[in-house]
């Protein structure tokens, strides 16, 4: 399979095309210079590749970073989703488009919410949340307005190794690497209380790729575990599995305006249709991705 992706040099774009060539598809990468809002050079780089399939996982993805600007995480994730899908409906009109958006959508749930199903209640919370909410819609009217072939993904948190340390559990792992080295005995944290529901970044990639082959035109899946763990307990388990010993203190500069408190899901949708479930525990993902912060260059 002819494949594109958009994004492709980000943490998860990394992982999907190592996956993808394993699989024996022939995977173009997205230009890093293409503005992904320019349907114009979209249209060009989509006319080389003549994809049969692609994954759309540009976007600007820092939920906190969102907060200091809103209108541009609105431009790239919002109006680059528009673009695609317009130039692919250009030049690559039978190709299947996957857009990733995330389950920020759901924001602020109670336990009597859980686990989040495709049917639950979005009330976007930040404004990279509102985006993909926003993203979301677009992708559904290109399905229903132009009758295109579009499948929408809303993974939850997914962590491993070559993950940026803007996002928590990578930052973790880093500082912890970091501690090892310098034999100091406390790392800054922000809210250790948050639960999320995460999932090794090396099960997501095969979700995206199983929702190209399986997934149901104008449809969105949850990819999740099923199981929320308090970020907490992800800082203990790498401080078990770490050669050093110290502890987290809360610095309030590392926390957002507003946060999540809970998030888990269901993706028995995703697995009825596909067959897909997770196959690589978080114990793992985290021994993973220690070995990757020490094979880095890491300040202690």
């Amino acid at each position: 399979m002819r494949a594109l992706i958009t994004g492709s040099r980000g943490f998860v774009g990394q992982w999907l095309t190592r996956h993808l060539e394993a699989c024996g598809d022939v995977v173009t990468p997205s230009d890093a210079e293409v503005d992904i809002a320019d349907v114009a050079a979209l249209c060009v780089l989509f006319e080389e590749a003549q994809p049969a399939a692609i994954y759309h996982l540009a976007a600007k993805s820092h939920v906190g970073d969102s907060w200091v600007d809103p209108t541009e995480v609105l431009r790239v994730n919002v109006l680059g989703t528009a673009a695609v899908l317009a130039a692919a409906r250009a030049v690559a009109p039978s190709a299947r488009v996957l857009v990733v958006s995330s389950a920020e959508v759901y924001g602020h749930v109670g336990a009597e919410d859980l686990p989040l199903t495709e049917e639950s209640s979005v009330r976007p919370v930040s404004p990279y949340a509102a985006s993909k909410v926003a993203a979301e819609a677009v992708a559904i009217q290109a399905v229903l307005g132009y009758d295109q072939d579009v499948v929408v993904a809303r993974p939850f948190n997914h962590v491993g190794p070559a993950q940026s340390p803007m996002f928590a559990v990578a930052a973790l792992a880093q500082r912890v690497v970091a501690a090892e080295r310098s034999g100091a005995n406390r790392i800054a944290v922000g809210n250790l209380a948050a639960r999320r529901d995460f999932t090794d970044v090396r099960d997501v990639v095969v979700a995206y790729r199983r929702l190209i082959e399986l997934g149901e035109r104008g449809e969105t899946y949850n990819i999740c575990s099923g199981v929320d763990v308090a970020i907490d307990e992800v800082a203990a388990m790498l401080l078990e599995l770490a050669k050093t010993s110290c502890v987290f203190e809360v610095d309030s500069q590392l926390t957002r305006p507003a946060d999540v408190p809970v998030l888990r899901g269901s993706a028995a949708k995703l697995s009825e249709r596909t067959g897909w479930s997770p196959q690589i525990p978080l114990r793992k993902t985290l021994e993973d991705t220690l070995a990757y912060w020490r094979t880095q260059d890491v300040d202690g």
